[in-house]
């Protein structure tokens, strides 16, 4: 007869058989999660990914670096955007409102040229574009269309429309953060012209005809719905996000704003930065700026001079807000798709213009793979991801293109 066993060690080989067992399966979920992230890595360079907005322009008119190599500052290079798998960079030629008084167009063709600089200098890494058929993934060079932020350098001359589009711009967003000589702007209450101009609707008309997508990111609702009933053409929202997330923030675009956008089959490119897609950070955000803003006018500092920008740098190190994270750009990724359908929506990051409120998980151009793997999780298909991508702005790119052709031909 044997010994029994003690109870003791019964428990032991209980407990390690349970152990066993929860070994054999972790692993799987393990490396199912990991398949998924190389899987969105795999997407990230064999799709074509296409950004409507990067400021990287601008921030080098405050810091020249040189872009062909990995920077030490900024969201934007080359090494990080091939890691990224970023094939079409628009970059912003973005005129600040204060130019609307002079000077827009000399800013606008000195950022036109460096972006011309970026290919010329590097033309293994860089090239620039001036059509939907030049886009295509080859030996990985980033290509970079154009996009100009503010219309204020058409002066209130059709004949720079047609000047500007020559010098390969493919994209005006109508106004900024003022009212300009185009249309009202949503973050400026004045509301001059109670939506567009009178000049304003005729630029509409001649962006039609000439080829130019029309994008109605900053500018007031009025002017949105003007411009919706005006245009032939699909237009672009280059770097909005949805409103619904943001309640009564007027820059983001509207759930009536979005169902007008699918009517005119237009597409919304999302924007990353924290305080358009996490109200939490935006109010907070807010506050603390108002913060700010009381000290400087207090102490009789122009907001402008190096010690106010000092003193709110300082200021913003000791009160920091914690930012989104790649899962709040997804929100409102699956709130487009909900509402008016997976045709209508893409990337518009705005990196190097939202500063340090970009989200965790997506710092920088290298961190496309990051959107894509939350994408993933979600049950995107890989087809949805690719319209995503790049597929949907594409469509409006080469719609706008047919239309201009229609109108030249009549």
């Amino acid at each position: 007869m044997k010994a029994p066993i003690p109870k003791l060690l019964v428990l032991i080989v209980i407990v390690s058989v349970s152990a066993c067992q929860f070994s054999t399966v972790n692993p799987e979920v393990r490396n199912s999660k990991e398949q998924l992230k190389i899987h969105a890595g795999e997407l990230a360079q064999r799709f074509i990914i296409a950004d409507t907005h990067i400021d990287v322009p601008y921030r080098l008119t405050k810091k020249m670096e040189d872009i062909s190599t990995r920077t030490p500052g900024g969201d934007f290079d080359y090494p990080r955007a091939n890691k990224g798998g970023l094939n079409l960079a628009f970059m912003s030629i973005y005129i600040p409102a204060h130019y609307q008084t002079g000077g827009a167009k000399k800013m606008a063709d000195k950022l036109i040229d460096m972006v011309e600089g970026f290919a010329l200098q590097s033309p293994e890494k860089f090239a620039v574009v001036n059509t939907s058929t030049e886009i295509q993934i080859s030996q990985k060079r980033v290509l970079l269309a154009m996009g100009m932020e503010n219309g204020a350098p058409i002066q209130g001359n059709l004949d720079n429309l047609e000047y500007f589009y020559d010098r390969g711009i493919r994209y005006i967003t109508l106004t900024h953060s003022k009212n300009n000589h185009i249309c009202d702007s949503s973050y400026d209450l004045t509301r001059k012209w109670k939506g567009l101009s009178p000049f304003g609707r005729q630029v509409i008309r001649e962006m039609n005809r000439l080829g130019i997508m029309i994008d109605v990111s900053h500018v007031s609702d009025q002017a949105f719905f003007q411009t919706m009933q005006l245009t032939r053409a699909p237009v672009i929202a280059s770097h909005s996000s949805c409103r619904h997330f943001t309640p009564g923030w007027e820059r983001n675009m509207s759930d009536e704003m979005l169902m007008e956008l699918k009517n005119n089959n237009g597409v919304i490119q999302i924007n990353f930065g924290s305080s358009f897609v996490n109200n939490k950070y935006r109010e907070k955000s807010n506050a603390r700026k108002k913060q700010i803003n009381q000290h400087l006018e207090s102490a009789g500092l122009d907001p402008t001079t190096s010690a106010a920008q000092q003193y709110a740098e300082k200021y913003n190190r000791e009160h920091p807000i914690e930012k989104a994270d790649v899962g709040d750009v997804a929100d409102h990724i699956d709130h487009v798709v909900q509402l008016i359908g997976i045709n209508h929506v893409g990337i518009g990051s705005d990196f190097d213009g939202v500063g340090d409120s970009l989200p965790n998980g997506l710092k920088d151009v290298s961190s496309y793979p990051n959107l894509i793997h939350e994408l993933l999780n979600r049950g995107y298909s890989d087809q949805d991801i690719e319209k995503v991508c790049s597929s949907n702005l594409l469509r409006v790119w080469r719609e706008v293109e047919q239309i201009s052709k229609k109108f030249q031909s009549n």
